[in-house]
């Protein structure tokens, strides 16, 4: 039976559609499960809270009631945390499979940008057009003033 569950999920991951759905069918149980949990944590704060003990104060059965309460917010809290990661889970694995088949359009347009650059001869040329051009700029000349008379040192 292990095998038949483990191929059975394994072409659930193959399959993106049925990622999804498996994914939606889970929510769908966690947050069903979530309502039930609501509804218990909400009779057993009315019940823990109405149980008093001879001798209590007013407060005493609100506090003995508080550390269940907590779990079970942190419970339901998690639990939502689940749902909500599943949903962003199932928007992935959709996200993934498109960006997947959109691939090979973004390297064809790649590879035409790339073949559409100047070829290595005509680069050439360029640069060394750029090479008198800036000899002749303003940055080529005299740095400082000593250096107009243009005194050339053998």
């Amino acid at each position: 039976m292990t095998d038949e569950h483990e191929n059975a999920l394994r072409a659930v991951a193959q399959n993106p559609e049925a990622f999804v759905a498996y994914l939606a069918d889970l929510q769908r149980v966690l947050l069903g499960i979530g309502q039930n949990l609501e509804t218990l944590q909400r009779e057993t704060r009315v019940h823990l809270r109405s149980t008093h003990v001879e001798g209590d104060r007013w407060y005493h059965a609100r506090l003995r009631a508080l550390p269940l309460e907590r779990q079970l917010a942190d419970v339901l809290r998690h639990l939502k945390a689940v749902t909500a990661g599943l949903e962003k889970g199932a928007y992935k694995r959709r996200a993934h499979d498109d960006e997947v088949n959109a691939l090979p359009g973004k390297r064809r347009e790649k590879a035409l940008e790339k073949g559409k650059k100047i070829p290595p001869a005509l680069a050439t040329t360029n640069s060394a057009e750029s090479v008198t051009a800036s000899a002749e700029s303003r940055y080529g000349g005299p740095t400082t003033i000593f250096d107009l008379s243009e005194k050339r040192s053998a």
